[in-house]
């Protein structure tokens, strides 16, 4: 653990050409800035951090072709069957073989979706600024690859409900706010829903956070944890490649 101030980033490039959500906390999960802004814009903010560590939730490069190596599939539990999952990340293989699922990143940049895209960019640009990646003994800048949704599904330790619904995005904001994140208790929701708000089709939705913000407060409390209680995480996958920061010491065997 650090004992200077760090701040701890999580970004959520995941809208692809409109802005990215960043989640900013300090090192007691106080939220510091949570916005949204362009590749510039969260670089800046980013390059004015004399510590910290960065949780990005895209993949930190494009397939290596790791899995395509004889030796790496010899290691993996279970070893993939004969021309099967080649073109995955040994991440997300390994995600995968938990009843994870997650998108897969391909050998060419140009076939990635645009926010993975900017995912590489974000990564490549922050490296010029001095950050490494986590883990790097002793860095004051570290980047992390997260994975929000696996994030959600091992504090649950079930797969939760779809991010874009209702009930998704109160299941997210109550494990965040149930780790001590200055976040409004989402259980309010209910206390503020009356016959003539229900009539009215108005539901108190202030008072919860969008699918982006949560995923961008995951990345940025899984990166507090990568700091704080690294005996506390998993990391997935090959460094070559691209490790993905679980925040979670075990994994269950299937979610």
């Amino acid at each position: 653990m650090f004992s200077s101030a760090f701040t701890y980033i999580g970004v959520d490039p995941t809208a692809g050409q409109k802005p990215m959500v960043f989640a900013a906390l300090n090192d007691n999960l106080e939220m510091l800035a949570l916005s949204q802004g362009d590749l510039d814009e969260i670089l800046a903010f980013a390059a004015g951090q004399r510590q910290a560590f960065i949780a990005i939730s895209s993949p930190r490069r494009p397939n290596q072709g790791l899995m395509d190596q004889d030796q790496i599939r010899e290691q993996l539990v279970p070893a993939p069957r004969p021309g099967r999952w080649n073109n995955f990340r040994v991440a997300e293989y390994q995600l995968r073989q938990h009843g994870i699922s997650i998108p897969q990143t391909h050998a060419n940049p140009g076939d990635c979706p645009n926010w993975v895209q900017s995912g590489f960019q974000l990564y490549q640009r922050l490296e010029k600024f001095g950050y490494q990646p986590f883990p790097t003994a002793d860095a004051e800048r570290q980047t992390l690859e997260v994975y929000p949704h696996a994030c959600f599904t091992c504090w649950l330790g079930r797969l939760p409900f779809p991010k874009q619904s209702l009930e998704g995005r109160l299941q997210r904001q109550l494990v965040l706010y149930e780790k001590r994140m200055q976040l409004p208790d989402p259980m309010r929701f209910f206390e503020e829903i009356t016959r003539h708000r229900l009539l009215q089709g108005k539901l108190p939705e202030e008072l919860l956070h969008t699918p982006a913000e949560l995923d961008a407060l995951a990345a940025a409390y899984t990166a507090w944890l990568a700091a704080h209680h690294p005996a506390e995480i998993t990391l997935l996958g090959y460094p070559e490649e691209g490790q993905i920061v679980l925040p979670i010491a075990e994994m269950k065997a299937r979610y």
